[in-house]
C-alpha cells in the first residue's frame, strides 16, 4: 500500500477466497492498517493456481491444470517478485492433428507443414489472406473470426474440434473474443506468449500466495465455506462465483470444468514437452500435460514422470468452475446479477469468479491492486465503498 495515500480509519474486512485476488487485496489492505480475515472453503490457499509436490516423484504438480505467469505490467512483475523467486519459463505447446505433430501457436512452421510448402513470411502472409473469408462487419462468433483470421483449412485442423471439446458448444455460438487472444505468427517463433516477463515460481504458486498472505493483521480460515453471513465486519470482498453469492436465484451462470486423468510413467520423459493439445474431435481429451517440464529446476526423481489427460465438460453446482462460457443467455443473466451486485451495500465483487470474466493471473493481480486503491480512497473520504469495482 502506498504510504503517501490518505489513510482511512481501520476497518474489519472479510475476504471470501484465498486465491490471487483475495490474497493481494488482503495484503494491501492489511498494510493500510485494516484487520483482514481471509476465508476459503478449500483447505489450501492459491485457488486454482494451487501447486503441490507429488510425494512419490518429487514433481511439482499444478493441481488444477498448468499456470504460466506472463505479463507486460512492470508493477505486477515487481509485485510477484517480492514474494517468490520467479524462474524464467518459456511455454511451448505442440498439437496432434490427423496423426501429425505441429507447433503452436500457429506460426510459419505450422503453416508450411500443414500446406506442404516452404513459404517465406511475406509469401505465407499473402497465402493465408487468400484462404480467409472476407467481410466488412466485425465478426461476432468464434467461427466467423477464425474463418476470417486463418481460413477454413487451419480452422478445421486445429480449432474446430478442439473448441467443441473445450467449450461443449458449436464454435458459431461462442464469442469472437475467445479467438482474439490467440496469436498468428509469420515467423518461426513458437513461444506461446509474447510478454516480456514469463516465469513460474521456483517453489510453486501456493508458496507464493502463502507469502503474500503472511502479513500482520491478516488471519486465515481454511475449510470454511461462506454462508452469506458476515456479522462483525465493516466490509466484505467476495471473490467467489457471482451467481452463487445470490443463491443462483436468477439461474446459474454457465461454466466449464475440467476432469483430470492421472498417468504415472516409470520413465523420465513421457512426451518430450509440457503440453500437447489433441485437436481431433474423436480424441475425448483436450490435452496431455507433463508436469516435470513445468519445473525443470526441481530435484524430482529423474526416472519418473507424471502426466494428466484433461477432459472438459459443463460445470455442475458442486464442480470447480474454470472457464466462464459467456453465451447469449449467460450475458443476459450476468447483466441482472451485475445490477444486483452494484446495489449490494458493503460488498465488493472482484476476481475471475466474482466478475465472471476470464482473467490471466497478471490481470487478476493488477485489478486487485487497483481495487485496494479504490476502496482506500473511498474510505479516506468517508464515502461508501463501491459494491462493484470492475465491470465483467
Amino acid at each position: 500500500m502506498d504510504a503517501s495515500r490518505p489513510r482511512s480509519a481501520p476497518k474489519r474486512i472479510l475476504i471470501v477466497g484465498a486465491g490471487l485476488s483475495g490474497a493481494v487485496l488482503a495484503r494491501e489492505l492489511a498494510e493500510g492498517g485494516h484487520a483482514v480475515t481471509v476465508q476459503d472453503e478449500r483447505r489450501h490457499v492459491a485457488g486454482n493456481c494451487h501447486t503441490e509436490e507429488d510425494p512419490r516423484s518429487g514433481i511439482m504438480v499444478h493441481a488444477y491444470g498448468p499456470h504460466i505467469f506472463h505479463t507486460a505490467d512492470d508493477e505486477v512483475w515487481a509485485y510477484v517478485n517480492r514474494f517468490a523467486e520467479m524462474m524464467p519459463f518459456r511455454h511451448r505447446v505442440k498439437a496432434v492433428a490427423g496423426g501429425q505433430v505441429y507447433s503452436l501457436p500457429i506460426n510459419l512452421h505450422t503453416i508450411n507443414q500443414l500446406f506442404g510448402r516452404s513459404m517465406t513470411p511475406d509469401e505465407a502472409r499473402a497465402f493465408i489472406a487468400t484462404q480467409c473469408r472476407g467481410g466488412e462487419d466485425d465478426p461476432q462468433s468464434f467461427e466467423d473470426q477464425a474463418l476470417r483470421f486463418v481460413g477454413k483449412r487451419i480452422y478445421a485442423t486445429f480449432l474446430r474440434g478442439y473448441t467443441r471439446k473445450q467449450w461443449g458448444v458449436e464454435p458459431a455460438e461462442l464469442p469472437a473474443s475467445i479467438l482474439r487472444r490467440l496469436p498468428l505468427r509469420f515467423d518461426y517463433d513458437d513461444s506461446y506468449f509474447d510478454h516480456p516477463h514469463q516465469a513460474i515460481p521456483r517453489r510453486g504458486y501456493t508458496d507464493m500466495v502463502a507469502a503474500i498472505l503472511a502479513a500482520e493483521r491478516v488471519s486465515l480460515r481454511l475449510g470454511a465455506p461462506f454462508e452469506g453471513r458476515a456479522e462483525g465486519y465493516d466490509h466484505v470482498i467476495y471473490t467467489g462465483p457471482l451467481d452463487r453469492y445470490f443463491g443462483r436465484d436468477l439461474g446459474p451462470l454457465g461454466y466449464r470444468t475440467l476432469d483430470f486423468e492421472r498417468i504415472e510413467e516409470a520413465r523420465g520423459d513421457a512426451q518430450g514437452t509440457a503440453v500437447v493439445n489433441y485437436c481431433d474431435e474423436e480424441v475425448p481429451y483436450t490435452r496431455v500435460t507433463e508436469h516435470r517440464h513445468f519445473a525443470p529446476w526441481a530435484e524430482a526423481d529423474p526416472h519418473r514422470s507424471l502426466c494428466f489427460r484433461e477432459y472438459s465438460r459443463d460445470a455442475g453446482s458442486g464442480d470447480t468452475p474454470y472457464y466462464p462460457l459467456r453465451l447469449l443467455n449467460d450475458r443476459r443473466r450476468l447483466s441482472q446479477y451485475v445490477a444486483r451486485a452494484k446495489a449490494e451495500a458493503g460488498v465488493t465483487f472482484v476476481g475471475r469468479l466474482g466478475t465472471y470474466a476470464y482473467l490471466d493471473m497478471d490481470r487478476a493481480i493488477a485489478r486487485a491492486l487497483e481495487t485496494a486503491r479504490v476502496l482506500e480512497d473511498h474510505w479516506a473520504m468517508e464515502a461508501a465503498a463501491p459494491a462493484f469495482v470492475h465491470e465483467p
